[in-house]
């Protein structure tokens, strides 16, 4: 890991281009205006071709427990996800890098998806799509499984826009029961070149039918969980 000390370096065009490079910037503390970039040894994905939701996740979605959208409140919900909660005292998510992923998202490289009831933001995820990749930077959830339907969402979109990797950075408790993996970086870095080389589509103004004829077939080809 490398560290910055001058916040003002992290410009969006920087951010594009260390993605495109295989790292991403943190911080040790929302409040620390200083970054540190990224290089993991071994990188988490979500295989698109062999992900799992869980059986109770699946009743979740198909009860429309919430209204789900795309890119109608991304600042709200990086600001959500930049927030302590219960299970995290501190972020990683301070000024610089609020700033360049707003300005990313000005710029239509940055999405978020987000899981609603009535006219509260619930649950959502933000990330940033670059050819044919999708970087998940961050989620939240403020109600049960808000977070979980925001992915599964992200999953219907990345197979309508025809992505071909989804990065997690890093595999958590949470997102192990969606099937993700780790790979070692240099595996990872080949799976990225090839993913550069595409243009996908994020779908962010999906029609309903569209967007739920995706979900669904998202939740029949649920891969069955490997256990480790």
């Amino acid at each position: 890991m490398s560290r910055s000390g001058n916040p003002t370096e992290l410009s969006p065009d920087l951010l594009l281009r260390a993605y495109a490079a295989g790292i991403f910037p943190m911080s040790e503390a929302r409040d620390d205006d200083q970054i540190f970039w990224v290089d993991p040894e071994v990188r988490g994905i979500l295989p698109l071709d062999a992900y799992h939701i869980p059986r109770s996740l699946k009743k979740a979605v198909r009860k429309g427990k919430f209204d789900v959208r795309f890119d109608t409140a991304f600042v709200e919900v990086l600001e959500f996800c930049a927030d302590a909660a219960p299970d995290r005292e501190n972020t990683w998510i301070n000024g610089p890098i609020r700033n360049a992923v707003i300005r990313l998202h000005e710029m239509g490289f940055a999405h978020s998806v987000e899981s609603w009831q009535g006219d509260e933001l619930v649950g959502g995820l933000y990330g940033i799509a670059l050819g044919s990749a999708f970087f998940g930077e961050s989620m939240f959830s403020r109600r049960t499984d808000a977070s979980k339907v925001a992915l599964v969402n992200l999953l219907a979109l990345m197979h309508l826009g025809h992505y071909h990797l989804l990065d997690t950075q890093f595999v958590t408790d949470h997102l192990s029961t969606f099937g993700t993996i780790e790979i070692p970086a240099d595996a990872y870095r080949a799976r990225l070149e090839t993913a550069l080389k595409y243009q996908s589509l994020f779908h962010s103004t999906v029609a309903e039918a569209q967007l739920k004829q995706a979900v669904d077939r998202i939740l029949r080809e649920s891969s069955p969980r490997i256990q480790a």
